[in-house]
């Protein structure tokens, strides 16, 4: 059994016990600036979680496609990888963790075919300063399951993670209790941390041994299921949501508790192969082939460099599927900085031609049959990957050339890559830091030709390029503090009067100016409102009367505002809501409606949007203290798009 088999049996199974299979969300979600990329499979069903129904009902289930970019540093082992897919079963409100268990027991024995002899779980261990009962409910379900299997079912406590290293494995122990800190679900963590209204709940992990791999005690003394050492992998996670917290170490049980499943599909194919190597399963030994073809070298002589261009490139194959392109921003920033490791690496394999056109067809084409959209894109992507290829060749050369100069006793002058002053031969790491910044060249690369040059990595030049990275860290969470829905930079009630505005003003410019008028980005403080969008000429300031107007008419009728959700095709297709430039949605989506209370029932809204909210109840909320909306400055923001600021005074 393949990996891509292994994902659609899953879903198979879990349609067969009544759940609505679910589209992946995109790797970038339209509506949850909050991180970077889609991080976990929950991830897209937090707001279902939460209380909000969904459109296909109280089962669902689904194969999220995720990136965890805080990860890249760490891709070289067997195990860890940047993209993954998480197979995920949701109940909200309806089966819990009985049936939960059992299905999964089921799953891994009937359809998987795994050896259950190395099946490994773990469990919630209670708490008694929060009323939090131990979970002997999700350990017995699991008891009576491997007994029924002829298995050993005993059972043994641990605590933390640091106890597992102290105590060790008992005899015949299978179901192992640990503490919050490793069997508690909350948005925060452990209970102490989980944030007060949240739902949260124990959780039951399960782990495959590969007892091939000897435990290594730098990691603790004794091996149990959470070590590190890569004896036990995580398969899967049941969460049980069963509380909510609702003040500061007080807990009370939910009416209708959740259940959210994610497991790992590589590495639940790993445990199907009995091989701790994930990079072996059927999604990414092609690649690892295609290697070994173009570089004539062996995958076993060059672990590290093999497995760091096929997870990247995969990441950044799925990346360009949901409309990412390289850049120096945000997403695009991270997509470039996988590509160019990538090719790094492929230096070291000395592949360094005609790289991306020879790999990422074979990414593509392990997942066309499986995700349309990549068969649909298969083209535009390589295309866009081999633009990058192109791109970072011409940096490479110019980086080099900077560090020739190094090595001809010149050096950087100031923070000017381009200024150079005499300096005796030697780096330090703000030097790195600019080649890594303004030249994209990465770490390595940079000690490696620095050591080729024969110039002499200062005494502390780790410590300096580390604080500079701290800066750069520094000054894109400042950037990106408090960023929400919809461009907001916050969530108070002047934040969402703002968004409201900004709702009313987009459909007024398109009412004056015309249905070319499509969002290009928006930024919302409890200050101003800044909308940008597609406009090929100056706004004249008659026209920005008449938006003024139309926004100020809407307001006084004192517009109702509500949300519905709706499947995507109906809310873009025959219902006509806009959507913001670029997003990428789900099955379904939440569309803000604006209309006059005294219209006619049939009559369409004035504001009807594709939007994660928040806003006001009603207009006139944006004029209680007397002000007026009124637009301050128009100007170009780049060709073919305008900028608009206004405020409410």
């Amino acid at each position: 059994m393949n990996t891509e088999t292994i994902r659609n049996e899953y879903l198979k199974f879990f349609e067969e016990r009544g759940h609505a299979v679910i589209k992946r969300a995109p790797l970038v979600l339209h509506d949850d600036p909050t991180t970077l990329f889609t991080g976990s499979g929950m991830q897209p069903i937090i707001p279902y979680l939460l209380g909000e129904p969904h459109a296909e009902g109280k089962r669902l289930v689904d194969s999220q496609t995720c990136l965890r970019a805080q990860d890249i540093d760490d891709i070289g082992d067997n195990r860890h990888t940047t993209f993954f897919e998480m197979l995920g079963n949701w109940s909200m409100g309806d089966y819990f963790k009985k049936q939960q268990i059992e299905w999964m027991f089921e799953f891994h024995k009937d359809v998987v075919g795994l050896d259950l002899s190395k099946l490994y779980v773990t469990c919630y261990i209670g708490d008694d300063r929060y009323d939090i009962p131990k979970d002997t409910e999700a350990a017995d379900v699991w008891a009576k399951l491997f007994a029924d299997a002829g298995l050993s079912n005993g059972v043994q406590d641990i605590g933390s993670e640091d106890d597992g290293y102290a105590k060790g494995m008992e005899d015949g122990a299978r179901i192992f209790f640990y503490d919050g800190s490793k069997n508690w679900w909350s948005r925060n963590g452990a209970p102490e941390s989980t944030p007060i209204g949240d739902p949260c709940g124990p959780d039951s992990e399960m782990f495959y041994l590969f007892d091939q791999v000897e435990h290594d005690p730098s990691f603790g003394e004794h091996c149990h299921p959470n070590c590190d050492c890569g004896r036990f992998m995580e398969i899967g996670n049941n969460v049980f949501m069963a509380y909510k917290k609702v003040a500061d170490g007080k807990f009370e049980a939910l009416e209708h508790p959740n259940v959210d499943h994610g497991s790992g599909l590589e590495r639940i194919a790993a445990a199907k192969l009995n091989d701790p190597d994930v990079y072996k399963i059927s999604l990414l030994w092609p690649i690892i082939e295609k290697l070994q073809t173009i570089s004539g070298k062996k995958y076993e002589d060059n672990l590290e460099s093999m497995r760091v261009i096929a997870d990247h490139l995969r990441a950044a194959t799925f990346l360009a599927v949901d409309g990412c392109v390289p850049s120096n921003k945000q997403q695009g920033y991270v997509m470039r900085r996988l590509v160019r490791r990538a090719m790094v690496k492929a230096f070291d394999l000395g592949v360094e031609q005609n790289f991306m056109e020879q790999i990422v067809p074979v990414i593509a084409d392990l997942y066309v049959n499986d995700y349309p959209e990549v068969a649909a894109k298969r083209e535009e992507i390589i295309a866009v990957l081999i633009k990058e290829e192109k791109a970072f060749r011409q940096t490479l050369r110019k980086g080099l050339k900077e560090l020739e100069k190094v090595a001809n006793n010149k050096t950087f002058k100031d923070d000017s890559p381009h200024e150079t002053v005499p300096t005796e031969s030697w780096v330090n790491g703000d030097i790195l830091f600019t080649l890594y910044d303004t030249y994209g060249f990465p770490l390595e690369l940079s000690v490696e030709e620095v050591a080729k040059q024969g110039i002499t990595l200062s005494e502390d030049w780790q410590q300096e390029f580390d604080a500079k990275m701290a800066e750069q860290r520094a000054r894109s969470q400042t950037a990106a503090k408090g960023t929400f829905k919809g461009g907001l930079g916050g969530q108070t009630l002047q934040h969402k009067k703002y968004h409201t505005a900004t709702h009313l003003m987009y459909q007024a410019l398109r009412d004056v100016l015309g249905d070319h008028v499509v969002q290009r980005g928006s930024n919302i403080t409890e200050e101003r409102l800044r909308f940008d969008f597609s406009h090929d000429q100056k706004v004249t300031p008659e026209q920005i009367a008449q938006v003024e107007e139309i926004v100020t008419r809407e307001i006084q009728k004192d517009l109702q505002i509500s949300c519905a959700e709706y499947p995507t095709e109906e809310a873009t297709g025959p219902l006509g809501a806009l959507g913001q430039f670029g997003d990428r949605y789900g099955d379904t989506v939440k569309v803000y409606s604006m209309k006059d209370p005294n219209a006619d029932s049939a009559d369409r809204p004035f504001s009807f949007e594709i939007c994660g909210g928040p806003h006001v109840d009603h207009t006139h909320e944006l004029i209680e203290d007397g002000k007026k909306f009124v637009i301050l400055k128009e100007e170009a923001s780049s060709a073919g798009i305008r900028r608009i600021k206004a405020v409410l005074r």
